[in-house]
């Protein structure tokens, strides 16, 4: 008699990555993300990105970065390729201590700094102690 082998697993949800509706090559990009006092501060890596091809967004507690790279060359005779183009992809949870209102960014040498900064109540604060 074979013994079975699967366990049902009730209540247990493995995680899962979302469907994709577009198509194309994409890309995750490489990310940093520094904490300080006053903010958040997100470094993403999007080689062959340009500044105006950078679609940021915030949009129900998601921070959605789009970097789309534009094509280098047409259709050629290529010795070698090594270069895969594709666009770049990257969705963050953005948790409710950050003011999505001053949320910026800048795109510069293909990397795209976003600047998160908290909101005054999840700002840490010294309380002076009074003493007799």
């Amino acid at each position: 008699m074979a013994e079975n082998s699967l366990v049902s697993q009730k209540g247990r949800t493995e995680p899962t990555t979302p469907e994709q509706t577009r198509g194309g090559v994409y890309f995750t990009p490489r990310v940093d993300i520094l904490e300080t006092e006053q903010e958040l501060t997100l470094y993403a890596d999007v080689p062959g990105v340009r500044p105006e091809d950078v679609d940021l967004r915030y949009e129900r507690g998601e921070l959605l970065l789009h970097g789309r790279v534009q094509p280098r060359h047409e259709a050629e005779n290529f010795l070698l390729r090594e270069y895969e183009e594709g666009d770049f992809y990257r969705a963050f949870t953005i948790h409710e201590s950050i003011d999505s209102s001053r949320i910026e960014a800048e795109c510069k040498n293909g990397v795209v700094v976003v600047h998160l900064p908290k909101v005054e109540q999840a700002k840490p604060r010294r309380i002076n102690v009074q003493g007799q």
